[in-house]
Protein backbone atom coordinates (compact mmCIF):
# COMPACT_ATOMS: atom_id res chain seq x y z
CA UNK A 1 0.00 0.00 0.00
CA UNK A 2 1.40 3.32 -1.35
CA UNK A 3 -0.30 6.51 0.31
CA UNK A 4 -0.59 9.15 -2.05
CA UNK A 5 -1.49 12.97 -1.41
CA UNK A 6 -3.63 14.29 -3.68
CA UNK A 7 -3.32 18.55 -4.74
CA UNK A 8 -6.27 20.37 -3.29
CA UNK A 9 -8.75 22.33 -5.69
CA UNK A 10 -8.28 26.42 -5.26
CA UNK A 11 -12.13 27.64 -3.99
CA UNK A 12 -12.15 30.66 -6.37
CA UNK A 13 -14.55 31.85 -4.09
CA UNK A 14 -12.32 32.46 -1.07
CA UNK A 15 -10.65 35.30 -3.24
CA UNK A 16 -10.65 38.74 -2.38
CA UNK A 17 -10.56 42.14 -4.21
CA UNK A 18 -7.15 43.43 -4.60
CA UNK A 19 -6.38 47.40 -4.31
CA UNK A 20 -4.21 49.32 -7.05
CA UNK A 21 -1.65 51.25 -5.46
CA UNK A 22 -1.64 54.02 -7.83
CA UNK A 23 -5.31 54.82 -6.79
CA UNK A 24 -4.59 54.63 -2.52
CA UNK A 25 -5.32 58.29 -1.19
CA UNK A 26 -2.29 58.63 1.13
CA UNK A 27 -2.95 60.15 4.55
CA UNK A 28 -0.81 60.87 7.00
CA UNK A 29 -0.35 58.58 9.95
CA UNK A 30 -1.77 59.34 13.26
CA UNK A 31 0.80 60.48 15.72
CA UNK A 32 0.16 61.33 19.55
CA UNK A 33 2.35 63.55 21.71
CA UNK A 34 3.37 61.95 25.07
CA UNK A 35 4.47 64.94 26.45
CA UNK A 36 7.65 63.66 26.17
CA UNK A 37 10.01 65.06 23.71
CA UNK A 38 13.26 62.50 23.75
CA UNK A 39 10.45 59.84 23.83
CA UNK A 40 8.84 61.26 20.74
CA UNK A 41 11.72 61.79 18.61
CA UNK A 42 13.06 58.07 19.50
CA UNK A 43 10.06 56.60 18.20
CA UNK A 44 9.49 59.16 15.28
CA UNK A 45 7.30 62.13 16.38
CA UNK A 46 4.72 60.63 18.54
CA UNK A 47 2.87 57.69 18.87
CA UNK A 48 0.94 55.67 15.76
CA UNK A 49 -2.54 54.69 16.70
CA UNK A 50 -3.48 51.31 15.79
CA UNK A 51 -0.08 50.26 16.65
CA UNK A 52 1.90 47.73 19.18
CA UNK A 53 5.02 48.77 21.06
CA UNK A 54 7.75 46.85 22.68
CA UNK A 55 9.28 48.15 25.55
CA UNK A 56 11.95 46.13 26.75
CA UNK A 57 15.26 45.67 29.43
CA UNK A 58 16.74 43.86 32.46
CA UNK A 59 14.38 43.70 35.46
CA UNK A 60 15.22 46.94 37.37
CA UNK A 61 16.56 49.19 34.54
CA UNK A 62 13.15 51.59 34.93
CA UNK A 63 10.65 50.37 32.20
CA UNK A 64 7.97 50.69 34.78
CA UNK A 65 9.42 54.39 35.37
CA UNK A 66 9.07 55.57 32.02
CA UNK A 67 5.88 53.40 30.82
CA UNK A 68 4.29 55.14 34.27
CA UNK A 69 5.87 58.82 33.30
CA UNK A 70 4.64 58.26 29.51
CA UNK A 71 0.68 57.15 30.73
CA UNK A 72 0.35 59.57 33.34
CA UNK A 73 1.66 62.59 30.90
CA UNK A 74 -0.73 61.62 28.22
CA UNK A 75 -3.53 61.07 30.92
CA UNK A 76 -3.67 64.89 31.33
CA UNK A 77 -5.76 65.30 27.78
CA UNK A 78 -6.41 61.71 26.55
CA UNK A 79 -7.94 58.72 28.48
CA UNK A 80 -5.20 56.50 28.84
CA UNK A 81 -5.50 52.72 30.75
CA UNK A 82 -2.67 51.32 32.84
CA UNK A 83 -2.48 47.54 33.36
CA UNK A 84 -0.17 46.01 35.38
CA UNK A 85 0.08 42.31 36.41
CA UNK A 86 2.52 42.54 38.99
CA UNK A 87 1.27 45.83 41.32
CA UNK A 88 -1.74 46.95 43.17
CA UNK A 89 -3.24 50.01 42.42
CA UNK A 90 -1.91 51.34 46.04
CA UNK A 91 1.36 50.63 45.30
CA UNK A 92 1.24 52.66 41.77
CA UNK A 93 -0.17 55.36 43.11
CA UNK A 94 2.53 55.58 45.69
CA UNK A 95 4.71 55.36 42.78
CA UNK A 96 2.89 58.43 40.95
CA UNK A 97 3.15 60.19 44.52
CA UNK A 98 6.76 59.63 44.48
CA UNK A 99 7.31 60.65 40.76
CA UNK A 100 5.68 63.16 41.22
CA UNK A 101 3.25 63.13 38.39
CA UNK A 102 -0.56 63.39 37.88
CA UNK A 103 -3.21 60.72 38.36
CA UNK A 104 -5.56 60.82 35.97
CA UNK A 105 -4.97 57.60 34.17
CA UNK A 106 -7.45 54.65 35.03
CA UNK A 107 -5.46 51.47 36.47
CA UNK A 108 -6.44 47.85 36.06
CA UNK A 109 -4.92 45.15 38.18
CA UNK A 110 -5.60 41.80 36.06
CA UNK A 111 -3.66 39.01 34.52
CA UNK A 112 -6.08 37.41 32.67
CA UNK A 113 -5.87 38.22 29.13
CA UNK A 114 -9.62 37.90 28.31
CA UNK A 115 -10.38 40.05 30.92
CA UNK A 116 -8.25 42.68 29.97
CA UNK A 117 -9.53 42.50 26.27
CA UNK A 118 -13.02 42.89 27.31
CA UNK A 119 -12.00 46.11 29.38
CA UNK A 120 -10.43 47.54 26.17
CA UNK A 121 -13.29 46.81 23.97
CA UNK A 122 -15.87 48.86 26.82
CA UNK A 123 -13.43 51.67 27.41
CA UNK A 124 -11.52 52.54 24.26
CA UNK A 125 -9.09 54.35 25.95
CA UNK A 126 -6.44 55.94 23.55
CA UNK A 127 -3.32 54.52 25.23
CA UNK A 128 -3.03 50.61 27.29
CA UNK A 129 -0.01 50.26 28.98
CA UNK A 130 0.56 46.14 29.82
CA UNK A 131 2.99 45.86 33.11
CA UNK A 132 4.67 43.07 32.04
CA UNK A 133 3.55 40.60 29.09
CA UNK A 134 5.37 38.16 31.16
CA UNK A 135 2.18 37.97 34.15
CA UNK A 136 -0.60 37.85 31.45
CA UNK A 137 -2.17 34.49 30.71
CA UNK A 138 -4.79 33.54 28.77
CA UNK A 139 -7.11 30.63 30.34
CA UNK A 140 -7.51 28.94 26.59
CA UNK A 141 -4.33 27.68 26.73
CA UNK A 142 -2.72 25.32 28.49
CA UNK A 143 0.70 27.12 28.95
CA UNK A 144 1.86 28.58 32.29
CA UNK A 145 2.19 32.13 32.14
CA UNK A 146 5.62 33.66 30.99
CA UNK A 147 5.97 30.72 28.84
CA UNK A 148 6.99 31.36 25.00
CA UNK A 149 3.41 29.82 23.78
CA UNK A 150 1.50 32.52 26.02
CA UNK A 151 3.64 35.36 25.87
CA UNK A 152 3.11 34.84 21.59
CA UNK A 153 -0.47 34.16 21.78
CA UNK A 154 -1.39 36.93 24.24
CA UNK A 155 0.76 39.32 21.95
CA UNK A 156 -1.22 38.58 18.80
CA UNK A 157 -4.14 39.18 20.34
CA UNK A 158 -3.40 41.96 21.31
CA UNK A 159 -2.04 43.26 17.92
CA UNK A 160 -5.21 42.49 16.87
CA UNK A 161 -7.05 44.83 18.93
CA UNK A 162 -4.45 47.69 18.23
CA UNK A 163 -5.80 47.08 14.90
CA UNK A 164 -9.27 47.18 15.54
CA UNK A 165 -9.61 49.37 17.79
CA UNK A 166 -7.07 51.55 16.24
CA UNK A 167 -5.43 52.37 20.11
CA UNK A 168 -1.64 52.18 20.78
CA UNK A 169 -0.94 49.34 23.32
CA UNK A 170 2.63 49.30 24.44
CA UNK A 171 3.64 45.88 26.43
CA UNK A 172 6.32 45.60 28.78
CA UNK A 173 8.83 42.64 29.07
CA UNK A 174 11.86 41.51 30.91
CA UNK A 175 14.94 40.22 29.38
CA UNK A 176 18.10 38.99 31.01
CA UNK A 177 21.41 40.01 30.65
CA UNK A 178 21.90 37.11 27.78
CA UNK A 179 18.21 37.90 26.42
CA UNK A 180 17.35 34.50 26.22
CA UNK A 181 14.22 34.71 28.55
CA UNK A 182 10.74 33.78 26.59
CA UNK A 183 9.62 36.63 25.63
CA UNK A 184 10.69 40.04 24.68
CA UNK A 185 13.00 38.10 22.19
CA UNK A 186 10.16 36.02 20.21
CA UNK A 187 7.68 38.79 20.14
CA UNK A 188 9.99 41.71 18.06
CA UNK A 189 8.67 39.75 14.88
CA UNK A 190 5.08 40.75 16.07
CA UNK A 191 5.20 44.17 17.46
CA UNK A 192 5.35 47.23 14.99
CA UNK A 193 8.41 49.50 17.43
CA UNK A 194 10.91 47.75 19.93
CA UNK A 195 12.34 50.03 22.25
CA UNK A 196 15.18 48.49 24.22
CA UNK A 197 16.01 50.68 27.67
CA UNK A 198 20.00 49.91 28.42
CA UNK A 199 22.38 50.55 31.19
CA UNK A 200 24.07 49.68 34.24
CA UNK A 201 21.56 49.44 37.47
CA UNK A 202 24.62 50.96 39.65
CA UNK A 203 24.87 54.19 37.00
CA UNK A 204 22.57 57.22 36.95
CA UNK A 205 22.21 57.07 32.94
CA UNK A 206 19.74 54.86 31.02
CA UNK A 207 20.30 54.61 26.97
CA UNK A 208 16.71 54.23 25.16
CA UNK A 209 17.49 52.62 21.59
CA UNK A 210 14.61 51.60 18.85
CA UNK A 211 16.04 48.16 17.15
CA UNK A 212 12.91 48.19 15.23
CA UNK A 213 9.96 50.77 13.93
CA UNK A 214 7.82 50.42 10.89
CA UNK A 215 6.73 53.96 11.21
CA UNK A 216 10.09 55.80 12.41
CA UNK A 217 13.92 55.78 12.25
CA UNK A 218 15.51 52.62 13.43
CA UNK A 219 18.64 53.09 16.24
CA UNK A 220 17.73 56.13 17.10
CA UNK A 221 18.73 56.32 20.96
CA UNK A 222 18.11 58.90 23.97
CA UNK A 223 19.69 59.49 27.02
CA UNK A 224 18.11 59.51 30.37
CA UNK A 225 19.27 60.29 33.81
CA UNK A 226 17.40 58.45 36.61
CA UNK A 227 16.55 60.98 39.16
CA UNK A 228 14.19 60.78 42.58
CA UNK A 229 11.45 62.04 39.45
CA UNK A 230 11.98 59.14 37.34
CA UNK A 231 13.62 59.21 34.04
CA UNK A 232 15.02 62.46 33.17
CA UNK A 233 16.15 63.46 29.48
CA UNK A 234 19.92 64.58 29.16
CA UNK A 235 19.90 67.72 26.38
CA UNK A 236 23.40 67.53 26.25
CA UNK A 237 24.98 63.54 26.47
CA UNK A 238 28.66 64.95 25.59
CA UNK A 239 29.24 67.86 28.50
CA UNK A 240 27.38 64.93 30.97
CA UNK A 241 29.79 62.02 30.55
CA UNK A 242 32.73 64.18 30.06
CA UNK A 243 31.84 66.38 33.45
CA UNK A 244 33.43 63.95 35.95
CA UNK A 245 36.56 63.24 33.92
CA UNK A 246 39.91 63.84 35.56
CA UNK A 247 42.96 65.44 35.17
CA UNK A 248 44.59 63.84 31.80
CA UNK A 249 46.44 60.63 32.43
CA UNK A 250 47.96 57.84 30.30
CA UNK A 251 45.16 55.44 28.89
CA UNK A 252 42.32 58.11 28.23
CA UNK A 253 41.09 58.60 24.85
CA UNK A 254 38.16 61.15 23.53
CA UNK A 255 35.74 59.67 21.25
CA UNK A 256 32.49 60.71 19.34
CA UNK A 257 30.42 58.39 19.43
CA UNK A 258 27.64 57.58 17.03
CA UNK A 259 24.21 56.41 17.71
CA UNK A 260 21.63 56.56 15.61
CA UNK A 261 21.47 59.66 14.43
CA UNK A 262 22.81 61.61 17.48
CA UNK A 263 26.90 61.78 18.41
CA UNK A 264 27.92 62.36 21.61
CA UNK A 265 31.70 62.32 23.12
CA UNK A 266 32.72 59.48 25.82
CA UNK A 267 35.79 58.72 27.70
CA UNK A 268 37.71 55.21 26.96
CA UNK A 269 39.97 54.20 29.44
CA UNK A 270 42.36 51.61 28.88
CA UNK A 271 44.52 49.88 31.77
CA UNK A 272 47.59 47.63 30.44
CA UNK A 273 49.40 46.03 33.47
CA UNK A 274 51.96 42.97 33.40
CA UNK A 275 50.38 39.32 33.81
CA UNK A 276 50.99 37.68 36.99
CA UNK A 277 49.32 34.37 34.99
CA UNK A 278 50.64 32.34 31.83
CA UNK A 279 47.64 33.70 29.62
CA UNK A 280 46.96 37.59 29.04
CA UNK A 281 43.63 38.56 30.68
CA UNK A 282 41.16 40.70 28.17
CA UNK A 283 38.37 42.31 30.58
CA UNK A 284 35.86 44.39 29.03
CA UNK A 285 32.89 46.89 30.48
CA UNK A 286 30.55 48.36 27.29
CA UNK A 287 33.22 47.63 24.54
CA UNK A 288 32.84 44.07 22.65
CA UNK A 289 35.79 41.23 23.54
CA UNK A 290 36.61 40.11 20.59
CA UNK A 291 36.82 43.10 19.31
CA UNK A 292 39.52 43.62 21.73
CA UNK A 293 41.28 40.70 21.20
CA UNK A 294 41.38 41.31 17.32
CA UNK A 295 43.07 44.91 17.92
CA UNK A 296 45.53 43.72 20.20
CA UNK A 297 46.80 40.81 17.92
CA UNK A 298 46.85 44.00 15.01
CA UNK A 299 48.74 46.31 17.95
CA UNK A 300 50.89 43.79 18.23
CA UNK A 301 51.26 42.36 14.77
CA UNK A 302 51.48 45.60 12.71
CA UNK A 303 52.78 47.95 15.31
CA UNK A 304 55.24 46.48 17.32
CA UNK A 305 53.19 46.74 20.58
CA UNK A 306 53.79 43.68 22.18
CA UNK A 307 51.00 42.81 24.42
CA UNK A 308 51.54 38.95 24.46
CA UNK A 309 52.52 39.06 28.32
CA UNK A 310 50.13 42.05 29.16
CA UNK A 311 46.82 41.92 30.80
CA UNK A 312 44.53 44.37 29.02
CA UNK A 313 41.30 46.40 30.83
CA UNK A 314 39.33 48.58 28.62
CA UNK A 315 36.12 50.60 29.66
CA UNK A 316 33.37 52.89 28.39
CA UNK A 317 32.44 55.63 30.89
CA UNK A 318 29.20 56.38 31.96
CA UNK A 319 28.01 52.52 31.94
CA UNK A 320 26.94 52.29 28.00
CA UNK A 321 27.33 49.64 25.72
CA UNK A 322 28.60 50.65 22.52
CA UNK A 323 29.47 48.84 19.32
CA UNK A 324 30.22 51.28 16.72
CA UNK A 325 33.45 50.81 14.37
CA UNK A 326 34.95 53.86 14.73
CA UNK A 327 35.67 52.87 18.41
CA UNK A 328 38.72 50.71 16.76
CA UNK A 329 41.12 54.04 16.69
CA UNK A 330 40.65 55.31 20.25
CA UNK A 331 40.50 52.21 22.02
CA UNK A 332 43.97 51.07 20.35
CA UNK A 333 45.35 54.60 20.93
CA UNK A 334 44.20 54.29 25.05
CA UNK A 335 45.68 51.21 25.09
CA UNK A 336 48.72 52.29 23.46
CA UNK A 337 48.60 54.96 25.76
CA UNK A 338 48.98 52.86 29.17
CA UNK A 339 51.20 50.41 27.41
CA UNK A 340 53.92 53.47 26.36
CA UNK A 341 52.47 55.40 29.65
CA UNK A 342 52.28 58.32 27.67
CA UNK A 343 49.64 61.21 27.61
CA UNK A 344 47.72 61.96 24.63
CA UNK A 345 47.40 65.53 23.78
CA UNK A 346 44.38 67.25 25.59
CA UNK A 347 42.20 68.86 22.91
CA UNK A 348 42.82 65.79 21.24
CA UNK A 349 39.83 63.58 19.52
CA UNK A 350 40.47 60.24 17.69
CA UNK A 351 37.66 58.29 15.26
CA UNK A 352 38.17 55.53 13.17
CA UNK A 353 37.91 51.87 11.60
CA UNK A 354 40.95 49.81 11.91
CA UNK A 355 41.27 46.67 9.34
CA UNK A 356 43.23 43.55 10.01
CA UNK A 357 46.32 45.05 8.06
CA UNK A 358 46.44 47.95 10.36
CA UNK A 359 45.02 50.29 7.88
CA UNK A 360 43.19 53.23 9.34
CA UNK A 361 39.40 53.31 7.47
CA UNK A 362 37.00 56.54 7.32
CA UNK A 363 33.49 55.99 9.21
CA UNK A 364 30.36 58.23 8.07
CA UNK A 365 29.03 61.12 9.59
CA UNK A 366 32.88 62.58 9.67
CA UNK A 367 31.99 66.38 9.26
CA UNK A 368 29.19 65.91 12.28
CA UNK A 369 31.33 64.04 14.63
CA UNK A 370 34.00 67.09 14.31
CA UNK A 371 31.18 69.83 14.88
CA UNK A 372 29.89 68.31 17.97
CA UNK A 373 33.64 67.88 19.13
CA UNK A 374 34.54 71.49 18.77
CA UNK A 375 31.46 72.49 21.15
CA UNK A 376 33.07 70.79 24.07
CA UNK A 377 36.74 72.35 23.08
CA UNK A 378 38.17 69.87 21.39
CA UNK A 379 39.95 71.46 17.98
CA UNK A 380 42.35 68.61 17.28
CA UNK A 381 40.96 65.72 15.29
CA UNK A 382 42.97 62.77 14.55
CA UNK A 383 40.81 60.44 11.70
CA UNK A 384 41.50 58.27 8.76
CA UNK A 385 43.58 59.78 5.11
CA UNK A 386 40.73 60.49 3.08
CA UNK A 387 40.50 61.86 -0.65
CA UNK A 388 37.11 64.22 0.59
CA UNK A 389 39.01 67.57 2.07
CA UNK A 390 37.12 67.81 5.09
CA UNK A 391 37.90 71.66 6.35
CA UNK A 392 35.48 72.91 9.60
CA UNK A 393 36.15 76.20 10.74
CA UNK A 394 38.58 76.01 14.44
CA UNK A 395 39.63 72.51 13.60
CA UNK A 396 42.92 70.98 12.88
CA UNK A 397 42.68 68.22 11.22
CA UNK A 398 45.31 65.41 11.29
CA UNK A 399 44.70 62.37 8.69
CA UNK A 400 46.64 58.95 9.20
CA UNK A 401 46.83 56.12 6.73
CA UNK A 402 48.09 52.95 9.36
CA UNK A 403 48.03 52.28 13.04
CA UNK A 404 52.00 52.18 13.14
CA UNK A 405 52.04 55.56 11.92
CA UNK A 406 50.03 56.74 14.57
CA UNK A 407 51.84 55.03 17.16
CA UNK A 408 55.24 56.13 15.55
CA UNK A 409 54.05 59.90 15.95
CA UNK A 410 52.62 59.80 19.53
CA UNK A 411 54.59 57.36 21.06
CA UNK A 412 57.50 57.04 19.47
Amino acid sequence: MVEQITAKKIDKKLAKEIIDLTEFKETDLIRIKTGLEEFDRIVGAGLVSGSLLLLGGEPGIGKSTLALQLAASLAVSKNVLYISGEESAEQVNSRLNRLHLPKKLSFLNETNLEVILATIEKYRPVLVVIDSIQTIYSPELPAEAGGMVQVKANAARLLEVAKKLNITIIIIGHVTKEGIVAGPKSLEHLVDTVLYLEGDNYQQYRLLRSTKNRFGPVGEIGVFAMEKTGLVPVPNPSEVFLSSRQDQQSGSVITPALEGNQIFLIEIQALVSKTNFGYPKRAVSGFDLNRLELLSAVLTKKSQVNLASFDIYLNLTGGFKLKEPSLDLPASLAISSSFFDKILPKNLIVFGEIGLGGEIRTVNKTRERIKESLKLGFNKILLADFPQDVKVDGAEIIKVKSLNEVIEKLFR
